[in-house]
């Protein structure tokens, strides 16, 4: 795997865009990402095909490759955006882009609490601010073998992070994602214990290959991916990267998760990308990418060992998988 880094030294882009980026990105922010005007392309009348038409009328928004961005091939932009988990809207993977319009994404906010010294209730252009946001690829897959590489939009969570400042007795981040059973068809059955939780450890969410998603490809974050803002982190197993998130919490004990909850035997609190730990009804040794036939062999930390493993240096990542 390539991965191209860019220095702390380069030229800021702020002193390189062109004026005509600048304008539609600030149209961007305006448009999509706001609260008040925030939405997914559900909240169009663009879900479904018409998401992946969307594409041809939107102007690039020439994003430059952040840090760790991968040279791979992309995963075509419909394959990303029609065959999805997301359990809210069902367990298919064809419900999430069916079934997008019910996700209700305007007004939104995150309400940000626990053990920080600046709780609140934060709007999204509280942490998004356009001049950094990046195109940012990474290699995302999930449990069940399949994986896709995906052009995503957003910033470090380290920037909710900072805002938030934690307390020193704050060891992990707790995540939270919208309850809405009365639109959301999923919530109505009792597949999982309503709302979806996920966490991370302290050092896990502060690493900057973990970011906050506010759109892919290029333009605002798809309903059906996670709509409006999601977390993203490469080298674990998707569903960690918790979608349409509500609540962040900083919290001194190990949070609990929703799969490790539904099934501790065979989900973790860590996830990490293992080939050497197999699910109990299934080997993890290999992995299918979307829009590939030929089974590949799955990479330790999702290929991102070098940036990562030294966060679990003396850990048995048997056990604690």
């Amino acid at each position: 795997m390539l991965i191209r880094v860019r220095r702390r030294s380069d030229i800021p882009r702020s002193e390189v865009t062109p004026e005509a980026v600048y304008r539609r990105r600030r149209e961007f922010m305006k448009g999509g990402l706001a609260l008040g005007a925030g939405f997914g392309l559900g909240a169009l009348g663009l879900a479904g095909p018409a998401a992946a038409d969307l594409r041809d009328e939107l102007e690039p928004l020439e994003a430059e490759p952040g840090e760790f961005s991968t040279d791979e091939t992309l995963t075509p932009f419909e394959d990303a955006t029609t065959y999805n988990n997301f359990y809210e809207l069902g367990t298919g993977k064809e419900d999430p882009h069916r079934l997008a319009d019910r996700l209700q994404t305007d007004p939104w906010s995150i309400r940000v609490e626990g053990l920080c010294d600046n709780p609140g209730e934060y709007a999204l252009e509280d942490f998004i601010d356009p001049w950094s946001l990046e195109e940012r690829i990474y290699r995302l897959r999930c449990v069940e073998g399949w994986s896709m590489v995906i052009p995503w939009i957003g910033f470090e969570l380290n920037r909710i992070i900072d805002r938030a400042e934690p307390t020193g007795s704050a060891r992990y981040v707790a995540f939270e994602s919208i309850h809405d059973p009365d639109n959301l068809p999923g919530q109505r059955r009792s597949v999982l214990e309503w709302p979806y939780v996920e966490g991370l450890r302290m050092d896990e969410a502060r690493h900057p290959l973990t970011i906050v998603s506010v759109g892919m490809y290029d333009h605002v974050l798809p309903n059906q991916n996670g709509a409006p803002i999601r977390l993203v982190v490469p080298w674990k197993y998707g569903f960690k990267s918790i979608k349409s998130i509500v609540r962040i919490r900083f919290v001194e004990d190990e949070p609990p998760t929703s799969w490790n909850r539904m099934q501790p035997n065979e989900y973790g609190f860590y996830s990490n990308v293992n080939p050497d730990v197999d699910h109990p009804r299934w080997s993890q040794a290999t992995e299918r990418r979307i829009g590939e036939f030929r089974r590949r062999r799955t990479e330790m930390f999702n290929g991102y060992g070098e940036e990562v493993a030294s966060m679990y240096e003396g850990m048995d990542l048997t056990e604690k998988y």
